[in-house]
């Protein structure tokens, strides 16, 4: 094969892809023109139908628009348990998996300077960090921050702390 006979079916190759570039080009114009020219048909002879689908597309596309998503937030804490007084429960954190990690006991609930351990006496005093899985009854609940039954009076039930209470956050009674 010579060097002219491929140039020419070189050629003859684009000649054939521009010939189908046109033609796609188009067979793509006419499925336009003809999709317009059946619409505006429709409007002269059924206005009705028209409209009427041109309403129904604008309404669908508001509930599109207006749905928006999910209103719950897609991260969430624990969720605090319904606890009743006078129930046994145990104390555990749900924010931690360290088995020796403690939680603090407040003698006020919600007191923002309870968990100021800054003094001596809050970091080693008794009865104020008790160890996971402390057997504990419920004396009391108190609402907090618009949270209803956020803080928990609980009774020790066992150990040296036997009998003294505190309050707890209620999400780490389990």
């Amino acid at each position: 094969m010579s060097n002219e006979e491929s140039v020419n079916k070189t050629e003859e190759s684009v000649n054939k892809t521009e010939e189908n570039v046109n033609k796609s080009e188009s067979s793509a114009k006419n499925a336009a023109g003809n999709l317009i020219s059946s619409i505006l048909s429709l409007k002269e002879k059924n206005p009705k139908v028209f409209f009427g689908a041109i309403g129904g597309i604008v309404v669908l596309l508001i509930i599109i628009m207006a749905s928006g998503g999910d209103s719950t937030p897609s991260v969430s804490g624990p969720a605090a348990k319904n606890v009743v007084v006078g129930q046994k429960y145990v104390l555990k954190s749900p924010n931690t998996y360290d088995k020796s990690s403690t939680i603090r006991l407040v003698a006020v609930p919600g007191t923002i300077a309870a968990y100021d351990d800054t003094e001596e006496d809050d970091r080693n005093g008794l009865c104020k960090h008790m160890p996971q899985g402390t057997p504990v009854t419920v004396t009391d609940l108190q609402d907090f921050s618009g949270k209803r039954n956020a803080f928990a009076k609980v009774q020790m039930l066992e150990g040296e702390c036997q009998g003294k209470d505190g309050w707890v956050l209620s999400i780490n009674l389990q």
